[in-house]
């Protein structure tokens, strides 16, 4: 280390440009984005992704039933006759899930240098472990499980009854596409909406893990107790928001914890491996000069 080479060396400092870290981060989505959407196309490979994704949901569906928490239709009818509520939610999964974490990363620049690194790894780790889960098990989301098929839609009402039957006989699960029903932001049915999104980029869920990076990284900031209850509260609003809206069941969020938890990991080796690398090349530069 730089530090042991006398006291009079003075110690590394490492400098992060803001340019640098937006053309990053923009770089890294736009791939991010494009490359999550190609797994959001009606075959892939030869392989048909909406019965593909519809059976990974009959899976979740089985796997909750058993344990006995499939309880994700209940919740959504608890709140559907609150029409603005359901807006809100609506508007809130299309906006905060980028604003708030746009905001947290431009903090955590200014107020946490010495870590925004190792956090600015573990968003960009998470993230790269969340499109391969994206293309290994495309999963279909609980609001396109009684909607249209492809070319009209991407839901599985079209799937022949042998294969909706899986569901214990069930021909309809009663999920209601909100965006649909009630309105937001944006259309998934149509236009760009339907173009760019990938609709069966549910598991895992990463409006949960960002959110609870969000809360993580934000904690040492938070000094005042409302401060951190709104920390501690926006992952939990964000799971609520997912199982109301339908377009998560509550595993999908467990799926986004454990990624967070894995792409911690990575990012903060990479960040500790980076740190030694510059930590050496700094002493060498000291000894040679």
């Amino acid at each position: 280390m730089a530090n042991d080479l006398g006291n009079t060396a003075p110690a590394r400092t490492h400098k992060t440009l803001w340019w640098k870290e937006a053309a990053i981060f923009i770089a890294f989505y736009s791939v991010y984005t494009w490359t999550r959407n190609q797994f959001g196309s009606d075959r892939v490979n030869g392989v048909d992704i909406p019965v593909q994704a519809f059976r990974n949901a009959i899976r979740v569906v089985r796997f909750e039933r058993w344990i006995g928490l499939y309880h994700e239709e209940s919740v959504q009818e608890f709140f559907l006759s609150h029409r603005w509520f359901i807006q809100l939610l609506n508007t809130y999964y299309g906006t905060a899930h980028f604003i708030i974490t746009i905001t947290v990363f431009v903090l955590l620049y200014k107020k946490r240098p010495d870590v925004f690194p190792q956090w600015r790894n573990t968003l960009a780790a998470t993230t790269a472990l969340a499109i391969v889960g994206f293309s290994l098990f495309p999963l279909m989301p609980p609001r396109l499980l009684d909607e249209p098929c492809p070319p009209q839609g991407h839901g599985a009402a079209c799937i022949e009854v042998s294969e909706r039957g899986l569901d214990q006989g069930k021909t309809n699960f009663g999920f209601v596409d909100t965006l649909d029903v009630y309105g937001g932001p944006w259309d998934f049915s149509s236009g760009a909406g339907a173009k760019i999104s990938n609709q069966y980029a549910a598991m895992p869920s990463l409006h949960i893990g960002w959110a609870s990076w969000c809360a993580f990284a934000m904690w040492p900031l938070a000094r005042r107790r409302w401060i951190r209850a709104l920390v501690l509260l926006y992952p939990a609003f964000t799971l609520m928001c997912i199982i109301v809206t339908a377009n998560h069941f509550w595993i999908d969020g467990v799926g986004g914890q454990l990624t967070l938890a894995v792409g911690f990991l990575i990012g903060t080796g990479f960040h500790k491996w980076n740190q030694r690398r510059l930590d050496a090349k700094y002493d060498a530069q000291l000894l040679t000069s």
